[in-house]
């Protein structure tokens, strides 16, 4: 019985004549909605990267983008390279990585404010970083010297979300990757 009743409204379906502009209509609609969907879809990370040279251990702070923005920078110089970084992911630091030697400089971002744009300059260690905000900061770490990169996101409304590279008693070499800010950061 039950199977006569699938067919019975198979039977009822089909028993509706649909003109074949009709169909048109209807499988453009189709088309559209399918459009507008991979819209709404549309991809927003991208990677810049790696600028540095060989060796050094991997590094990545991809697990500390769910703690929130990009809140602060601590970056460690010396007299010719970068030395070492540390960056805040909402409230938390992520680990250090690089050397010890050298000046520690912290800057700290603006509620709201991200990282749009990494330029720098290298010759087999990171040698500068200049790290440039949507509010209009420039922040630069390091000596003017080496091969320049400039790194900006691939997609519009995307910002600088984690840090990944190698390092060892220096920064060898750095790689920056950009998503959409995270919507769901009121107290960050």
């Amino acid at each position: 019985m039950k199977s006569k009743g699938k067919r019975l409204s198979l039977d009822f379906l089909l028993s509706f004549h649909f003109s074949p502009r009709m169909l048109a209509i209807a499988l453009l609609a189709l088309l559209c909605a399918s459009a507008s969907a991979k819209a709404i879809q549309a991809r927003a990370s991208s990677y810049n990267g790696e600028y540095g040279g060989g060796g050094g251990e991997r590094f990545s702070h991809s697990g500390y983008q769910l703690e929130g923005p990009i809140t602060a920078i601590r970056v460690r110089v010396n007299r010719y390279y970068i030395v070492g970084l540390q960056v805040r992911y909402g409230k938390v630091w992520s680990d250090y990585v690089g050397g010890t030697q050298g000046d520690l400089e912290e800057i700290f971002l603006h509620p709201g404010e991200s990282v749009i744009q990494v330029s720098g300059k290298y010759k087999y260690y990171l040698r500068k970083l200049v790290f440039v905000t949507d509010k209009g900061r420039y922040l630069p770490f390091g000596k003017d010297t080496g091969t320049s990169f400039n790194a900006a996101p691939l997609y519009p409304n995307t910002v600088l979300r984690f840090i990944s590279g190698r390092s060892g008693s220096l920064i060898n070499a750095i790689g920056l990757h950009w998503d959409s800010y995270p919507s769901d950061c009121g107290s960050c």
